[in-house]
């Protein structure tokens, strides 16, 4: 039976690999921080997961948990990915999701170099893209402290596949979501505020750009493309994404009509959460996964938008929290604003899981990709 251990196992990501590896008849350990808060609501309902303290700043307890469990396979999707909060965090963002990685590669080194690495690299290394569609050899232009991070933990990747002969692949993943999304990122903003306005617990929905474009996928879809790099017979370095371009303005007419509403009656737009400089057109080529993986999205956009808020819409008429049930994001609150400040209207940013399994003192207006401290990004 092969063994995975997965890092940031209770975020977005985390929770839909778990499932995927457990599928495939393997024997899944997710490593979380020791935290005060218990955050295991989208693993719960996963039967033959085992669970192993760690921390991504620590090199001996990560040496200590590969150690213990003796993976084949190490998949690191753990960061702190609230884009904004790196402006306002940016040496904690710089430890976790920059050097983080290169403590984990120097404990694969130092305890097993035949261990398999994927890295969760991030379309925010390319920011201010040189090239659109962005592709591997795309040149990176990263804008804000984490892209800043993901490109040291990318290029660290790199280093020691080349200098050590390590099996280590970097995914550089565009945005993918799904309803186990937190409520801080607008796409789940999004989808839980049209289900609350629905059924009659709201009346509007504040966002801030409508224009912001960003290339969605379905994150159940992305988590394949992770195992099938680590399955190759020799490592390499690949763009996952759709290759299609939305904006935000189009996720929120698809996700009010969907149950029947027009947006326009709802939606209130708010100069105060456009970040101060947005990050380009961000569109992925996935032509090398496609050629070489043989990875393609299942779930087309119209139908991510109707799954995220059917899923709200659900979770609300069931009286759960937002932060309650296997599918739903990490917010305890029945429409308030997430921990931090209220969210706005920016897309979420990362490749990544979004979350590093521990909570960072302050998150920007809802942890989208760019903004600078005090300012939330649309």
């Amino acid at each position: 039976m092969p063994r995975a251990l997965i890092t940031g196992i209770t975020g977005q990501d985390g929770s839909y690999l778990a499932e995927f590896l457990l599928g495939k008849g393997y024997q899944v350990t997710g490593l979380r921080r020791r935290s005060s808060t218990r955050n295991l609501h989208r693993i719960e309902h996963l039967s033959g997961l085992s669970l192993v303290e760690g921390d991504l700043t620590d090199l001996s307890s990560l040496v200590r948990v590969l150690e213990q469990t003796q993976p084949d396979e190490v998949y690191n999707l753990a960061a702190q990915s609230f884009v904004g909060s790196s402006w306002q965090q940016p040496l904690a963002t710089s430890d976790i999701t920059g050097l983080g990685v290169l403590r984990l590669l120097e404990a694969i080194r130092t305890v097993n170099p035949r261990i398999r690495f994927y890295q969760a690299s991030s379309s925010e290394m390319f920011g201010k893209a040189q090239t659109v569609p962005q592709h591997e050899g795309t040149p990176f232009y990263p804008r804000s402290p984490y892209g800043v991070a993901k490109l040291f933990g990318h290029w660290i990747t790199v280093n020691y596949r080349e200098s050590y002969g390590i099996f280590a692949c970097s995914g550089i993943l565009f945005n993918h979501e799904s309803p186990r999304r937190g409520l801080e990122f607008v796409t789940r903003k999004i989808s839980d505020g049209v289900a609350r306005i629905k059924l009659g617990l709201a009346r509007q929905l504040r966002l801030g750009n409508l224009e912001a474009r960003r290339d969605w996928g379905f994150a159940g879809d992305y988590v394949e493309a992770m195992w099938l790099m680590l399955q190759q017979p020799e490592p390499k370095d690949y763009v996952i994404a759709t290759g299609e371009t939305h904006t935000v303005r189009e996720f929120v007419e698809l996700a009010f009509a969907h149950v029947g509403l027009d947006w326009r009656d709802h939606v209130v737009v708010d100069p105060a959460l456009f970040r101060p400089a947005e990050v380009d057109l961000l569109v992925g080529d996935a032509s090398r996964a496609r050629r070489e993986l043989g990875w393609r999205p299942r779930v087309d956009f119209p139908t991510l938008v109707a799954m995220m808020v059917d899923a709200d819409l659900e979770r609300l008429r069931g009286g759960h929290r937002a932060g309650d049930g296997p599918g739903y994001g990490d917010v305890p609150t029945e429409g308030g604003p997430a921990p931090g400040g209220p969210t706005d209207g920016g897309p979420d940013a990362t490749g990544d899981t979004g979350d590093d399994g521990r909570r960072m003192p302050h998150r920007d207006d809802a942890g989208r990709e760019g903004g600078a401290p005090g300012r939330g990004p649309g």
